[in-house]
């Protein structure tokens, strides 16, 4: 599991990601299978444009909007998806422009940064990776073994494979997909708090 999918900015609660279930609906019921097609179409839009980490984006799109909704109430555009998908384009803006920040030194053409200032930047980006990583660890420690055991499944496989290893793991948990996708966000919001503890970004 990622800890890439820990979000350091993003909170929800489920009074939010409620209203996010029932805004995507847009008048008409469906259990949350409107929050998983939807997922699922942001998760391929930013597969298309090449980003490795599609499924995190695709997450931190929908958990704007959730936020979005919890603090106005009400987003007016319509029908919902085309809402989704203007703030996907910034959310790819704004990981493209990482993307750039995160050149290395002899690739970024900066004649006058002194030669030593790419590899300390490396070193303190792999220091607070595996600060994360260590906080990870321990925050999956403190989970009931089944937790622990569906949300390391839940994250585990290439994605290729990931949608097939999810419907077993519905399966054989007696589940929806849907149920076993708001189980592992639930889970994951959880550990997501535990980390920002553990590595001091409360």
């Amino acid at each position: 599991m990622s800890p890439d999918v820990l979000r350091e900015d993003a909170k929800l609660t489920q009074i939010a990601f409620t209203r996010l279930l029932v805004w995507l609906d847009d008048g008409i019921e469906s259990h949350g299978e409107r929050y998983i097609e939807m997922r699922r179409r942001l998760v391929s839009y930013f597969d298309r444009r090449g980003r490795l980490s599609a499924d995190e984006l695709a997450d931190e799109t929908l958990n704007r909007i959730a936020r979005t909704l919890d603090e106005v109430g009400i987003i007016e555009t319509k029908p919902p998806a085309r809402y989704c998908y203007v703030v996907a384009k910034f959310v790819l803006l704004e990981d493209l422009r990482r993307d750039r920040r995160h050149v290395p030194l002899d690739e970024a053409r900066v004649p006058d940064a002194p030669r030593h200032a790419g590899r300390t930047h490396i070193d303190e980006e792999r220091a607070n990776r595996e600060q994360r990583l260590d906080c990870l660890d321990r925050c999956l420690e403190t989970l009931k073994p089944e937790q622990r055991e569906l949300i390391v499944e839940y994250y585990s496989e290439a994605r290729q494979k990931k949608i097939e290893r999810r419907r077993e793991l519905a399966r054989r948990l007696g589940i929806t997909m849907n149920a076993l996708a708001i189980r592992a966000w639930r889970i994951r919001e959880g550990l997501m708090v535990c980390v920002q503890a553990c590595g001091g970004h409360e």
